[in-house]
């Protein structure tokens, strides 16, 4: 007796369902440099437009994390891919590049056509915030691997940037400035811990992601939930006016990692804690997961998602443009000299 697909758990007319509910946030997307449609074997973009003397692409690929876990106990879907994307555009323009174009990867246990398609609007919101054309991706339905409620999304951005205007921090010096752009919570690193903490890994989870904590404008899991913020428009304004000499985004690792990737030997980045507002879900963290301050700026980001160099004569300015472009900016610290050549962190 044959054996159909579907019988083995895959059911192929689920995914062309799934396509034609995702067209319409895809196609929100588009741009005059998108040549195909959604469905082709490749994603064609064009680069003809860029008045670039020397154009450079850069890459960058990511994915959610266990965040998903509290998608799956809240049963929302909408905006994990803001994340997925969030994770990806804001390495790319570290490099000073603008974002091009998206793709995203969707594995499941089970195609549930509705539930896809709400995946797919959160990365079409995120490549719209980012200025980017979502134009192709793949969901894979692999039963027997993923459990049938259950998912993982990731994705790659290409972006680009005249070699002239490359930020590498190479100009950085000390006397420089460190700014801090404000993130819109825990954004999408650290959640092993974050589950740990809250109880979120055991019974009964969804219940203690509706605690109400009192010190927290919403309940546990809303804020958890929030999207990653995205900070291409910011940036991209920023730009116009000031020289930014060097960009790191504040993921995995927290303080202590990212900042010396985006500085060059023999220089330290002095902190000052204090200098800007630290959101109450931290201090939550750390009070019930008994954290040291130590570990909490080694894993989060601690209510800042970006970090930027200037100039001591662009600080002002630079403040300004970035308040009226909506963001909360803080001067956080300075750049000093270091004895040893590997860039460090003093907080």
């Amino acid at each position: 007796m044959a054996i159909e697909y579907k019988k083995a758990g895959v059911d192929v007319e689920a995914g062309y369902k799934a396509v034609q509910l995702m067209k319409e946030h895809v196609q929100t997307t588009f741009n005059q440099n998108v040549i195909t449609d959604l469905g082709g074997f490749g994603g064609l973009f064009s680069i003809a437009d860029q008045k670039m003397e020397e154009p450079i692409l850069v890459s960058g690929t990511d994915g959610v994390g266990t965040k998903l876990k509290l998608a799956f106990l809240l049963d929302k879907h909408d905006t994990v891919g803001i994340d997925a994307v969030a994770m990806c555009v804001n390495d790319v323009i570290c490099c000073g590049a603008s974002p091009l174009f998206f793709l995203d990867y969707i594995a499941c246990g089970k195609n549930v056509p509705e539930k896809i398609a709400q995946i797919v609007k959160g990365v079409a919101d995120g490549c719209r915030q980012s200025h980017s054309a979502l134009i192709g991706g793949e969901t894979a339905e692999m039963p027997g691997f993923y459990p049938v409620d259950e998912y993982d999304i990731a994705g790659f951005s290409v972006g680009i940037v005249d070699r002239k205007n490359v930020i590498d921090g190479s100009t950085v010096k000390e006397g420089d400035v460190i700014l801090g752009i404000a993130s819109s919570g825990v954004h999408s690193n650290g959640f092993s811990l974050v589950r740990k903490i809250f109880g979120l890994d055991t019974e009964p989870a969804k219940e203690n992601l509706q605690k109400d904590y009192g010190v927290l404008s919403q309940s546990l899991g809303e804020t958890l939930l929030a999207p990653t913020k995205i900070y291409v428009k910011a940036i991209e304004t920023l730009k116009q006016s000031i020289r930014i000499k060097a960009i790191s985004h504040i993921t995995g690792g927290g303080f202590y990692e990212n900042i010396p990737r985006m500085l060059p030997a023999y220089t330290n980045a002095r902190i000052e804690k204090g200098s800007w507002e630290i959101p109450a879900i931290f201090s939550l963290m750390q009070q019930e997961g008994g954290i040291e301050e130590y570990g909490m700026f080694n894993t989060f980001n601690m209510g800042i998602g970006m970090m930027l160099v200037v100039d001591p004569q662009d600080r002002d300015q630079a403040l300004q443009i970035l308040e009226q472009a909506g963001e909360k900016a803080y001067c956080i610290g300075q750049i000093v000299k270091s004895e040893t050549e590997t860039p460090g962190v003093l907080l």
